[in-house]
């Protein structure tokens, strides 16, 4: 089939995709710290990720910010879910959710912000990015073998963020 046979155009919805990575050692998970003069995030806490490039698969996109951002290189990345960010426009987000166990290795520091190994017990006491206090513990919750998390983001009247989870 080619391209021309794929239905792009610019008037139908589309989604750009990210990554959102979530790294587990023993009890706890890394986060990082959004940089203090970031323009989304600021002394927010989230988990790891980025933008796909055009040409990379999403778990390869995962694997690079991962690289990039921490240093680490886990093997045993899986995608736990998918989000989907209904901005009001034709234009959306598109992101996946990874997790992965990552046992042993240093962390770099990142112009991105300050990385943290945080107890899952103690996740709930740091400024977190507003999703996360509903997103994270189902995305730790889940096993390899569950189903991946389908999340819808919307936005109501007052532009007060919606989550969906099923």
């Amino acid at each position: 089939m080619p391209s021309s046979d794929q239905g792009i155009s610019s008037d139908k919805y589309s989604l750009i995709p990210r990554t959102l990575i979530f790294l587990t050692r023993g009890e706890s998970v890394l986060l990082i710290k959004g940089a203090p003069d970031k323009r989304l995030w600021a002394n927010r806490y989230n988990g790891i990720g980025g933008h796909v490039e055009q040409g990379e698969d999403v778990l390869s996109a995962a694997r690079r910010e991962l690289r990039e951002e921490t240093g680490l290189e886990p093997q045993d990345l899986w995608l736990c879910g998918t989000i989907a960010i209904d901005t009001g426009t034709n234009l959306g987000v598109g992101i996946y959710i990874f997790r992965g166990n990552c046992p042993r290795g240093d962390l770099l520091h990142s112009a991105e912000g300050t990385l943290a190994w945080i107890p899952i017990s103690k996740v709930q006491d740091h400024l977190l990015v507003e999703d996360l206090i509903t997103l994270l513990p189902k995305v730790l919750a889940l096993k390899k073998e569950d189903p991946p998390l389908s999340v819808l983001y919307s936005y109501d009247e007052e532009d007060q963020l919606k989550i969906e989870i099923r």
